[in-house]
């Protein structure tokens, strides 16, 4: 098991209680899905937001396979539009 940090932004944040990161607690060899799968087990408010959130790992847009490296600099966004 490795603690991850994961930053949180947009509406995310402000479903978290205006909360700038949560903390969990990761089996090694966890991807993103994963940690989206543990987010929404141990945070409700953002389960709704997990089909649809933005992961990064080290600044770089991350797939749900991605693997999570220990240490990385994790950060999740709510989907963007724009024109």
């Amino acid at each position: 098991m490795h603690r991850v940090k994961i930053l949180l932004f947009a509406t995310l944040r402000e479903r978290a209680g205006g909360a700038k990161f949560i903390e969990l607690d990761l089996p090694e060899n966890s991807t993103v899905q994963m940690l989206k799968e543990q987010i929404a087990s141990q945070h409700p408010n953002l389960a709704a937001s997990m089909k649809s959130v933005i992961a990064t790992i080290n600044r770089e847009f991350a797939f749900d396979e991605a693997p999570l490296p220990v240490g990385a600099e994790l950060a999740m966004f709510p989907p963007v539009s724009g024109g």
